[in-house]
């Protein structure tokens, strides 16, 4: 119980605020690391298509949000985009991308952590890959996303295996290297702020509200963070649904 407690007290975290040079460098960075990260495929074909390939939902037509889409990296990996398909993302150049790339898709500024305008049951798959990690008020997200699904509706996260051995590892080689290069300065301050919630505080959290019914460890089977890059999350909501 002690445990539980401090991991619910925690939140809303407290981020730095940062400085208009390095916000400009941190939206910069991630446009950038979302163009990059298609160089490492074996990653990101586990990223998307732990969500593309799920047959989960047996409706013909139903109603998907994905949340924090960054540069719109995960839509190659859907087989049919139609009004059916809505984005929510908060940053400016990343919405810019989206609409670019993909003009029959519905990409709206928000916020997860806040109350969106859509009505309540309104998305029957709901899905947030590599976006937890980076929420300060995660209980918060977690309630708009149980508001906005259908009792019946499924929502998939995929979160990173940080901070774990081989994730660090992984980094060091990536967006470490990457980020050092283009920017020439430190990666710490930037890191630090951007991951800033665990698996555990995540599934933690999540569990609240919903039940996980499919858990998938990447590279690896072994059910291990230190082991592991990435782990996929299926889950439903449970029954007490608001109204």
């Amino acid at each position: 119980m002690k445990s539980e407690n401090f991991i619910i007290n925690q939140f809303p975290k407290k981020i730095p605020k940062l400085s208009r040079r390095k916000k400009i460098i941190s939206d910069l960075f991630m446009k950038l690391w979302h163009q990059e990260i298609k160089k490492f495929s074996l990653i990101e074909n586990f990223n998307h298509n732990y969500v593309a390939k799920s047959n989960i939902v047996q409706k013909k037509k139903f109603r998907t949000l994905e949340v924090g889409a960054g540069i719109g990296n995960h839509l190659w990996y859907e087989k049919s985009l139609n009004k059916n398909y809505y984005c929510i993302e908060i940053r400016n150049n990343m919405i810019q991308e989206i609409k670019k790339k993909f003009p029959q898709i519905k990409c709206i500024k928000a916020d997860i952590q806040k109350k969106t305008n859509f009505s309540n049951n309104f998305f029957d798959k709901i899905h947030a890959i590599h976006v937890l990690e980076h929420l300060p008020n995660l209980p918060k997200c977690i309630d708009e996303i149980y508001r906005l699904i259908k009792p019946s509706g499924i929502f998939q996260v995929v979160i990173p295996c940080d901070p774990g051995f081989l994730y660090s590892i992984a980094r060091k080689i990536s967006a470490e290297r990457v980020f050092k290069k283009k920017f020439k300065m430190n990666y710490k301050w930037f890191i630090e702020r951007e991951h800033i919630n665990t698996p555990k505080e995540i599934i933690f959290l999540i569990q609240d509200k919903f039940e996980i019914i499919n858990k998938q460890y990447f590279p690896f089977l072994i059910p291990s963070i230190n082991l592991n890059l990435c782990l996929g999350l299926t889950l439903k909501p449970k029954k007490t649904q608001l109204l």
